[in-house]
């Protein structure tokens, strides 16, 4: 159990049967009656951001998130397939599961699979790949002081926006959060 008064960014918690990770908090004292703390709470499964007020002594339970570092394995008939590699459990995840997060990740690629008892509900891609172009329009020389983009296809079938100098067959490396290019490789 974790009190109101001791709640910091990042810390998850349960509340009614729902998960909740804290993004942010204020102790807030007004001038007339008690204090309290307001706080705004992502739900990590569903991703909905709530805001909710409580009273400094109030007590939540603390959850537990498991992060496990896998191997995705390969996709097939709607499946994601991930192995565990100290114990060589393979795990099938559905789409919904995973949503988008894979769409830098290449086959046999770490990545953090997220689960709280036992439950999985997400899966965290590395922060930064690196990947070919398989498509894009020819690079213009001389045409880089606009700050002009371009789409590329990259080797996961995913769009990204780059220079115009990023030639197809370059390998670049992107940021997976955000989905932006950030240098060749």
């Amino acid at each position: 159990m974790i009190s109101a008064g001791d709640f910091r960014n990042g810390v998850t918690i349960e509340i009614e049967g729902n998960i909740y990770q804290i993004i942010e908090f204020q102790h807030v004292k007004p001038g007339k009656g008690a204090a309290f703390v307001r706080t705004k709470l992502k739900n990590i499964i569903s991703g909905g951001v709530v805001e909710k007020t409580f009273r400094p002594t109030e007590k939540c339970p603390q959850a537990h998130i498991d992060r496990k570092d896998m191997q995705y394995l390969y996709t097939d008939s709607g499946l994601f397939y991930f192995m565990d590699n100290e114990t060589y459990d393979q795990v099938a995840l559905d789409q919904e599961t995973v949503g988008d997060s894979l769409k830098f990740v290449k086959e046999n690629e770490m990545c953090k699979v997220c689960s709280h008892n036992g439950k999985v509900f997400s899966v965290e891609a590395p922060l930064f790949v690196e990947l070919t172009i398989t498509d894009t329009e020819p690079g213009i020389k001389g045409d880089t002081a606009t700050g002009a983009t371009k789409p590329a296809t990259v080797e996961t079938g995913a769009t990204v926006m780059v220079p115009l100098f990023v030639n197809q067959d370059d390998v670049i490396k992107i940021d997976t959060r955000t989905g932006e290019y950030l240098s060749r490789v």
